[in-house]
């Protein structure tokens, strides 16, 4: 049964992650998300913790129900390549779902719900993640990486992406300052 909340927050199991002085004192990482048309819709602060990274994400003007919401392995957003240039999931050798055992992608996030009104508001902790630079999980190596919201749900299991449809909305994740 989907959720009905606008607000909702969602935790994933998270192995533990070395909490480095580099990432408190620079605070989060943050992402705008773009429409298909280039126009802001949302934002996203990324907050590496002991125990992985917590996302927090807003967004408006999407279509109303399930949403798969991904980390895909490259940082660009492209609106005039519906988003095909942030690339596939930010995965390192995982397959993709929940429900299967060689899975999830590192990326793989649970459904977001957006509401009547076109809004989502949502946090998620996702331990198989990092914003240090160098550990298991970095979101900045060479190429960066994307956050990206797609037209449907994640089915959880379908390769490579579960069967969630187009990229509707992307933001590149913007590394935090990490001077003293």
């Amino acid at each position: 049964m989907p959720l009905r909340a606008r607000h909702h927050r969602i935790l994933l199991a998270a192995p533990l992650v070395a909490l480095s002085w580099a990432a408190c004192a620079g605070g989060p990482a943050t992402a705008e998300l773009v429409d298909a048309a280039g126009k802001p819709v949302g934002s996203a602060t990324l907050k590496q913790t002991p125990h992985g990274v917590l996302i927090t994400a807003t967004a408006e003007g999407l279509t109303a129900g399930e949403h798969a919401f991904h980390i895909h392995e490259t940082g660009q957003c492209d609106p005039g390549t519906g988003f095909s240039s942030a690339g596939g999931h930010f995965a390192l050798g995982r397959e993709h779902g929940f429900l299967v055992e060689a899975g999830p992608h590192p990326g793989d996030m649970p459904n977001v719900v957006v509401g009547a009104d076109g809004r989502f508001a949502i946090e998620v902790l996702n331990g198989r993640v990092s914003l240090e630079p160098g550990a298991d999980g970095d979101l900045f190596d060479a190429d960066g990486s994307a956050l990206v919201i797609h037209a449907g749900a994640d089915d959880y299991h379908s390769q490579p992406a579960g069967a969630a449809g187009d990229r509707v909305a992307c933001g590149v994740i913007r590394a935090p300052d990490r001077t003293l």
